[in-house]
């Protein structure tokens, strides 16, 4: 059965905004279904304009783009509560595409719709611009670490990153994190070679401050993995849900 917005449990998280009734209800009238997918199912593709947009509420992939000469390059991660195809919706096509990593739940909305959306409450649009400066900085961050952070200071880097928003988001605890992803995304999202991102997974391990063990990470410490990463232990700012 499809989840009303009243019920949703992306809003119990710690992550996201609280909504006032009101916020849910259009929320509610801006929702046009749910989709589920299987892993490995493609939601959105490089170039295309969607007629459908799409928030996250279970499961995870991955955003990527292919190079012309066959390449992969993944841009993040993408967990619950992230909104997907706001390129589509903004630019008429998306730059990037979107699989499920894992079996996913999709809420899913009508691209044409969403410019009445906003236009009904002017801090809708402010959540939706907060949102694509949110993917901006990320990317900023990323093109910081691959050009400047040495290959140990990257993967640490991005372990506590990634640990702090599935913390924030409610999917880890005590230091132990679901990812579903193999090291190749990871190696691929940080422009090391699948060798290297290994070792460096394996100095990581030496040093007693992380394991890798399936889909299964755990930070043994914390403080000292994000000194390695030359980062600091900030909580995330909370986020809207659109």
């Amino acid at each position: 059965m499809t989840t009303k917005c009243d019920y949703c449990t992306l809003r119990r998280k710690a992550l996201f905004d609280p909504m006032s009734p009101e916020d849910v209800a259009a929320m509610q009238r801006f929702k046009v279904g749910e989709l589920v997918v299987d892993a490995g199912t493609q939601i959105l593709m490089e170039g295309s304009n969607s007629p459908q947009l799409y928030t996250a509420l279970y499961g995870m992939g991955l955003r990527y783009r292919y190079l012309e000469n066959g390449e992969r390059q993944v841009i993040n991660f993408v967990f619950p509560g992230d909104f997907l195809g706001l390129q589509a919706g903004l630019m008429g096509e998306m730059g990037h595409s979107v699989e499920a990593t894992t079996r996913m739940t999709l809420c899913v909305f009508k691209r044409s719709d969403l410019w009445s959306y906003m236009s009904a409450d002017p801090q809708r649009g402010f959540e939706l611009a907060w949102l694509a400066a949110v993917e901006e900085h990320f990317l900023g961050e990323t093109l910081t670490t691959v050009g400047q952070r040495t290959a140990l200071q990257s993967v640490a880097w991005a372990f506590v990153k990634l640990y702090q928003r599935l913390k924030a988001s409610g999917s880890s605890d005590d230091g132990v994190f679901h990812f579903p992803f193999k090291q190749r995304d990871l190696a691929d999202a940080l422009g090391l070679s699948l060798v290297h991102t290994n070792k460096t997974i394996r100095k990581l391990k030496e040093r007693q401050l992380i394991t890798w063990i399936g889909d299964r990470i755990t930070i043994h410490d914390m403080p000292a993995l994000a000194r390695t990463g030359l980062t600091t232990l900030v909580e995330p700012r909370t986020r809207p849900i659109m």
